[in-house]
């Protein structure tokens, strides 16, 4: 049985799935940021070929970044916890004649039979009960050489007051009630996370919105938006 806590995530992300695609919609932001998101990835991976790699998307929601890396060859598994996101991410990528395995599933208790080149956790982690715990986890599905990559929200006044305040009561960016600001994670405790693993750090690096050209860029500054990457030796 779900948690309270769980029962909410689970309630909100799936009364939204519906606004996966719409580019004006709810989720409007994660199409705008989607070619950021995609150029870190290949950036982690020295720009070479994602042809063939085993990449898994979790919390892949309707399926924006797992269908834009199923174009570029790569054989993708998402995997999400509301089942709404999942029937809206298979019929899109239905549609296109892309083929994604999609798979319905607590992410913080399910086990995994395969490993994978590439494994990546966008925006995942601010909604999760225990972060480490999944972490530590799902590590063990990573291929020797595979790179880990994770994009989440800072912890500190100034996240606070842009990631909820801001972007969702003042811009409606993301729906209201998206974050709760107690979940956000510095990037120094996940990388102390993973010391004393076989997972090496690899890189930080900032998300911010640019005001001047309307637009999102990748960054120095980690106040706010961040990705972070490691690799397994």
């Amino acid at each position: 049985m779900k948690s309270n806590k769980k029962n909410k995530e689970y309630n909100f992300f799936n009364k939204l799935s519906e606004e996966w695609w719409d580019e004006n919609g709810k989720f409007g932001i994660l199409h705008k940021i989607r070619p950021l998101r995609i150029e870190y990835i290949l950036q982690q991976l020295n720009n070479k070929k994602v042809k063939n790699l085993k990449i898994l998307d979790i919390g892949c929601g309707g399926g924006l970044v797992s269908e834009s890396l199923s174009k570029l060859g790569a054989v993708v598994t998402g995997i999400d916890f509301a089942e709404n996101n999942i029937r809206v991410a298979k019929q899109h990528s239905a549609k296109l004649g892309l083929k994604i395995d999609y798979k319905i599933g607590d992410i913080e208790k399910i086990k995994l039979k395969k490993n994978f080149d590439v494994i990546i956790a966008f925006e995942v982690l601010e909604h999760l009960n225990d972060w480490k715990k999944f972490l530590n986890q799902i590590q063990n599905n990573l291929n020797k050489n595979g790179i880990f990559i994770i994009s989440t929200i800072n912890r500190n006044l100034l996240s606070k007051y842009t990631a909820i305040f801001i972007a969702e009561n003042l811009l409606r960016w993301i729906p209201k009630g998206t974050h709760d600001y107690n979940k956000f994670i510095k990037p120094n405790e996940i990388i102390d996370n993973f010391k004393n693993t076989d997972l090496l750090f690899n890189d930080l690096t900032g998300l911010v919105y640019d005001p001047t050209e309307l637009r999102w860029r990748l960054s120095k500054n980690t106040m706010i938006n961040y990705f972070c990457s490691f690799k397994k030796t």
